[in-house]
């Protein structure tokens, strides 16, 4: 009896990982911002976290089931999708908001552009933007212990001081998950030893932005404002964007050299979007300078993927 086996060509590359498995890695990673997060912020906070994620795992499940498309909430995409949009938004967000911005996550930019791996950029972000434009007064209105304030960010934007080591542990008025950097950075490092994101893009994203602030410092206040520099740094989302969004594998450069660029760009971007002579942007930089990188990934790929073996070379006489 003949045995039939799939052939193909090399390599062969096998392993372990799958998109359940890396999914279920990032909600890990996110674990310790979010318990922060409804710690800061109550029993709001939480529900907040629970709609988005039922509204993101809701809206694949039934789109994919009226069009007879494969069913993949399996794969835990829409959870990561609505835990990452939920830890964007203030927790006094009124919960029919957060069911449309998750709405608009999953059925607009990612299952209209063919689910998982077809979105052109990072679903829950795009709803966040989505949500700033569409309600702006509820997305950015910030309260802690009760009370109604203003972010670190806009207070520093402002000339005014802020504590670093309250941004840096989360005891601040912000959205749900963005407050503590200590926290954010403990699931990068997670995700780091667990390979599952790729450490060029979010050094290259704080690096860059690092520099531009210590330049603004230099030549706008005369001196080296390392202080200055650590607000910037723990505040306006930009751990969570630069660990946890600006890596997604969708949505970023394959290519290592490009993957360096991309976090430049990205860097720069927010440091434009959040300086002195653009107020209106100032916290919100991180979520559209991602959004603009994310479109320019196909021309960074482009230029960055490596020559073909033997593409190129010059003739040997």
């Amino acid at each position: 009896m003949n045995e039939w086996k799939m052939i193909s060509s090399s390599p062969h590359v096998r392993h372990e990982d799958s998109t359940s498995s890396i999914m279920l890695d990032v909600l890990i990673a996110l674990l310790p911002a979010s318990i922060i997060g409804v710690n800061n912020f109550g029993f709001p906070a939480f529900l907040l976290i629970l709609i988005c994620i039922a509204a993101c795992v809701g809206t694949e499940w039934l789109f994919q089931y009226l069009t007879k498309r494969t069913i993949t909430i399996g794969d835990f995409s829409a959870v990561v999708t609505g835990l990452l949009l939920a830890l964007n938004l203030p927790p006094s967000l009124p919960w029919w908001m957060a069911v449309l911005g998750s709405v608009f996550a999953i059925l607009v930019v990612k299952q209209l552009f063919g689910g998982i791996g077809q979105n052109f950029m990072n679903p829950a972000l795009a709803a966040r933007c989505f949500l700033l434009l569409s309600f702006s007064k509820a997305m950015t209105t910030f309260s802690y212990d009760a009370v109604t304030t203003a972010t670190p960010l806009a207070l520093l934007k402002s000339g005014e001081s802020v504590d670093v080591f309250r941004m840096f542990m989360g005891s601040t008025a912000g959205t749900i998950g963005e407050t503590s950097a200590a926290a954010l950075l403990i699931g990068g490092i997670y995700l780091i030893v667990k390979r599952v994101i790729d450490i060029r893009i979010p050094l290259a994203y704080i690096g860059s932005f690092s520099v531009c602030i210590l330049l603004y410092s230099l030549i706008g206040r005369g001196e080296i404002d390392l202080t200055f520099l650590a607000a910037h740094l723990c505040g306006g989302g930009l751990m969570l964007g630069a660990i946890f969004m600006a890596t997604d594998y969708v949505t970023s450069p394959i290519t290592p050299k490009g993957r360096l660029i991309y976090g430049v760009i990205l860097g720069i971007l927010t440091f434009v979007l959040r300086s002195p002579w653009n107020p209106t942007l100032a916290a919100e930089g991180v979520s559209y300078s991602i959004l603009c990188g994310n479109l320019l990934v196909p021309i960074i790929e482009r230029f960055t993927v490596p020559k073909s073996f033997g593409k190129g070379a010059e003739k040997l006489e």
